[in-house]
This record gives C-alpha cells, sequence and structure tokens, in this order.
C-alpha cells in the first residue's frame, strides 16, 4: 500500500498545474479540475463544471477527483461532487474505492455522505479488503463503530485476500485501541492468515509490544507454529523485538524451539547481528549446543556473518569453541577461509584447537594458507608455537600490561628489530636458507609449507624468510628473551657466523643489554 500513502502525503500530483503534459490522460480542463479537488479549491471546480468539465476523468491511475478530495479530508469539495453526481463505483487500479479511503483517513462526517450517496459498503479492492480491513488497518475505531454498531455489517468481518480478518490487520500494525475496540465487540481471533500467521505472530513480529500483551491475557496456544514452523517468539527474535520477546517467553514460549528448517532463535538473532538479543537469550539459558540436524552452530553462523562482538558473547558464555559444522569444520576453519583478521584473533586467543582436520583433512592452517591469506597464516603459526611454548613454561602470559596478540606488529618498540630482520631476509639469506633457520628453531614441515604457498615469483623466498622471521620474533618477545641476542646465538650454531656478527654489529647496544629495549 505504498502508492496510498503517496497519494495521501505528497504534494507533487496536487502541485501539477494545467500546463502540465498530456502523460497523465486528461484533458486540460479534466486535469485543472482534479487539481482544484486535491487543493479543496471551490470556486475553479464551480467555474470548470459550468464549463461542462467531466468531473468522472480518470487519470492514468484510474483515479477521479472525488478520490483526491476523500483522501485529503476536503468536506466542501466532498459535497460539490456528491451534490453533482461523481461516480462512487469507480475504483482505480489498485481496486480501491472512495469509500475505502474513507475507512482508511478515519473522516466519519465524509463516510456518512458516502453511505447516504449510495456507496458500496461491501466494495472490495484487489486485495480483497473491505472498509472494515482498511479502518482496522489504519486505527479509525470511530469508523468500525459506525460500520457495525450503527449499520450492523458483520458480515465485514471476513478475511481478506491474505486471509487476514480486520483484528488481525489491526494487530499488526500495532494499534492498541483497535484491537481493545474489537476485543469489546467480540472480534477477537486466534484465526491464521494464509501464512499460518495469527494475530499474535504478526504484532511479535512487528514488535509491537503492548499489543502483545493484550493478546497474551486470553492467548492459549503460545507456541503454536505458523506455515514455515515460526512461533510468534522467533519471530520477535527474528527481528529484533526484544520487548517482545522477553514479554512471550515470560508467557511460557519455548526457548528453544526449531523452525522447519531447523533454525533456532539463538541462530537467527546470531545471524541477523541482533547483539543485545543473542545476550538476552544467553542469559536465559537458552541451548547453545547445536541439535544434529543444525548444520551450523550460533558461533559458525558468527563468524560466518562476521559478527565479531557476538561472537565474543558466545565464547564469554562458554559456547563450544571447536565445535563442528556439518563439514566438520571449527569456526577457526571459517574464519580462516574468509580472511577475518579479527576474528581469527579472537578465536586464537580464546585456545581453540589448532589441530582439527575438517572432513577433507584440512586444518585450520591449511586453509588460511590454500586461500592465500598470508597474515591469518602468520598468526595462526604464531598461535601454534606460543601454545606449543606455554605447554612446555617458556613463553609468559603474565606481567603488567600483558595483551596477547597474534596479529601483524606495527609497534614502534620493534620497529629496529624487524628492520635488521627484513634486512637478513631481503639481502643476507640465500634461497632455501631461510628454511634451514625455520628447520633449526622447529618450525614444522606444515607450517614452512604453508608459508611457501603464498608464491610471487622466484624472489618470493626473501617474503617467506622474512615471514619466518617476524613469527619467530612473536615467540622471543613473549618468551620476554633478547631477540638481538638470541639471533646472534642461533646464527652461530646453524653455521651463519659471517650473518651473526652482521646482526652484531648493527644492534651492539641491545646486544649488551641485559634485556632488549624492544621489549
Amino acid at each position: 500500500m505504498k502508492w496510498l500513502s503517496r497519494l495521501f502525503y505528497t504534494t507533487e500530483d496536487a502541485m501539477k498545474g494545467p500546463e502540465a503534459a498530456s502523460h497523465d490522460g486528461l484533458l486540460p480542463d479534466e486535469r485543472e479540475f482534479q487539481h482544484a479537488a486535491k487543493m479543496n479549491n471551490l470556486e475553479t471546480m464551480e467555474k470548470l463544471f459550468k464549463r461542462n468539465v467531466n468531473i468522472n476523468a480518470v487519470d492514468t491511475l484510474k483515479r477521479t477527483a472525488i478520490h483526491f478530495a476523500v483522501a485529503r479530508n476536503h468536506i466542501s469539495a466532498v459535497d460539490f461532487l456528491l451534490r453533482h453526481k461523481a461516480r462512487l463505483d469507480m475504483a482505480d487500479q489498485h481496486g480501491l474505492m472512495v469509500i475505502h479511503l474513507a475507512a482508511w483517513t478515519g473522516n466519519l462526517d465524509i463516510m456518512r455522505k458516502l453511505v447516504k450517496a449510495g456507496a458500496d459498503q461491501k466494495a472490495k479492492n484487489e486485495e480483497g479488503m473491505n472498509v472494515l480491513h482498511f479502518a482496522a488497518q489504519n486505527n479509525s475505531v470511530k469508523i468500525v463503530d459506525y460500520l457495525l454498531q450503527d449499520l450492523h455489517l458483520n458480515d465485514l468481518n471476513k478475511p481478506d485476500g491474505k486471509g487476514k480478518k480486520p483484528f488481525l490487520l489491526a494487530s499488526e500494525k500495532g494499534h492498541v485501541d483497535m484491537v481493545n475496540y474489537l476485543t469489546t465487540l467480540k472480534l477477537f481471533t486466534s484465526e491464521k492468515d494464509k501464512e499460518g500467521n495469527t494475530a499474535l505472530h504478526l504484532a511479535a513480529k512487528n514488535g509491537h509490544s503492548k499489543v502483545v500483551e493484550i493478546l497474551l491475557e486470553q492467548w492459549e496456544e503460545i507456541n503454536e507454529p505458523n506455515q514455515n514452523g515460526e512461533t510468534p517468539f522467533y519471530l520477535a527474535v527474528e527481528e529484533g523485538h526484544e520487548k517482545c520477546a522477553e514479554l512471550l517467553l515470560g508467557a511460557g514460549s519455548d526457548i528453544n524451539v526449531l523452525t522447519q528448517n531447523n533454525s533456532s532463535a539463538l541462530q537467527i538473532a546470531v545471524q541477523n547481528g541482533h547483539l543485545s538479543l543473542v545476550n538476552f537469550l544467553i542469559d536465559k539459558n537458552i541451548d547453545l549446543v547445536p541439535k544434529p540436524e543444525q548444520k551450523n552452530s550460533p558461533l559458525h553462523l558468527a563468524v560466518i556473518n562476521n559478527h565479531l562482538p557476538i561472537v565474543k558473547s558466545l565464547l564469554d558464555a562458554d559456547h563450544h569453541i571447536n565445535s563442528l559444522n556439518h563439514r566438520k569444520e571449527t569456526p577457526l576453519h571459517l574464519a580462516a577461509d574468509l580472511g577475518n583478521v579479527e576474528l581469527v584473533e579472537v578465536l586464537l586467543k580464546a585456545g581453540c584447537d589448532l589441530k582439527i582436520v575438517d572432513k577433507h583433512g584440512k586444518t585450520a592452517l591449511a586453509v588460511a594458507s590454500r586461500s592465500s591469506h598470508a597474515l591469518i597464516v602468520d598468526m595462526i603459526i604464531k598461535a601454534e608455537r606460543y601454545y606449543a611454548m606455554k605447554q612446555e613454561h617458556l613463553a609468559r602470559s603474565d606481567g603488567p600490561g600483558f595483551d596477547l596478540s597474534f596479529k601483524q606488529d606495527h609497534s614502534t618498540h620493534t620497529k629496529q628489530i624487524r628492520s635488521s630482520l627484513w634486512n637478513l631476509a631481503y639481502n643476507q639469506l640465500k634461497p632455501q636458507e631461510w628454511k634451514k633457520m625455520a628447520l633449526f628453531w622447529k618450525f614444522t614441515d606444515e607450517q614452512i609449507k604453508a608459508i611457501e604457498e603464498q608464491w610471487t615469483g622466484k624472489n618470493s623466498y626473501k617474503e617467506h624468510g622474512n615471514r619466518m622471521l617476524l613469527i619467530w620474533l612473536h615467540g622471543i618477545l613473549l618468551a620476554h628473551q633478547n631477540p638481538v641476542k638470541h639471533i646472534y646465538e642461533d646464527l652461530v650454531k646453524a653455521g651463519f657466523q659471517p650473518l651473526a656478527e652482521k646482526i652484531r654489529t648493527a644492534n651492539s647496544t641491545d646486544m649488551d643489554s641485559r634485556t632488549c629495549r624492544v621489549l
């Protein structure tokens, strides 16, 4: 019904003067007459009528002058048109008649005039809506009272083309007064529309908490599903309406119910990014463990949809970090494949299992490598080495200001040593020598292969060496060791005495320090 609001509230048509192009299908006098009806200009209407203008002329949307006069509540213009026998049986291209407009706008005076003039009180538009539907949908209580109490048109209380009775339409729009009034008239109904939705479904879906509250006072089947297996509670969560969800849950809604697509309320809240509702559901002890028929856990869905705050909330609530989806992938597998640095960082810091393989036998590291996400590859290798060191009590994760991170290091404190390592990789190490150092530092074959996977040409070994050195540096710093002293000694042990001396000369100050200043 978007066109209806346009008809009521915009002035584009109203501002068209008689000089407008003939694309609207009207003659100049007819166009001017319609414009006068829109503006309630009786003087112009009278003048044109005397010139025998066709007062029932239709524009390209099949609207006549009386359509606009009624829609804009111009009683004087309506009186003029009725006095001169304007036709009331003409429907526009949507099947809308003037009596429908009167019901929508809620103008009781105009409605009475139209009924007295013989307007069809039971007329329907193309969607099967009659005057009672329009009045209920737009909260026109006086019109409903007139139709039912004065005219006794009780047979108008029927479903429209979508199977919605007036009570459902009022609930869907959140009209408290109309819902209460129809209830008083005993027109309350728990019947469903053609999609299986009750008034409670429609009110909950659209976030009308006051109407939900009213309906719950006499509702019986709180968990009744629609054709998609969605309960009112599920729909409230899906659309992000926390107040409605809270009311429905308090009335006994099943928090863990699944739809026909095996989606839970938590899953749809996660998928749609409703953080406050996710936290609400977690606080209400919703089941965090996915059912066997569900393809992805809530944590998988949060990763897939890049909802970082929700990932953190689920992890804080002890959601199983290593849960497997239908492809045997962990959330880390998905984050690695997507190349999402922030999500990977959160999952790595939370201590996910890095050894789990998917149904293709791939670890998250292999997935990141295959997808050419070099940053993610390096992060996962850092994490693998960090947790191995921690298990051996070599890495220290205590002390003031400690903030574990596996991201690329851009800090000013490590700029000098990183520059030295870059020079070593790009200007000193020969092809294959970086691998010798990697093996010396106990990089695994899978880690070396993952670094090598990002190949950009015959000089790729330089970038590979630099990445390997920065990964090594990450572990040295987490162990609170002096990187300059450490690399000098390790280069000597690995048979690179000349390179060790160059490093020593370039960083002589830091070599003599008890602890490296980059720490």
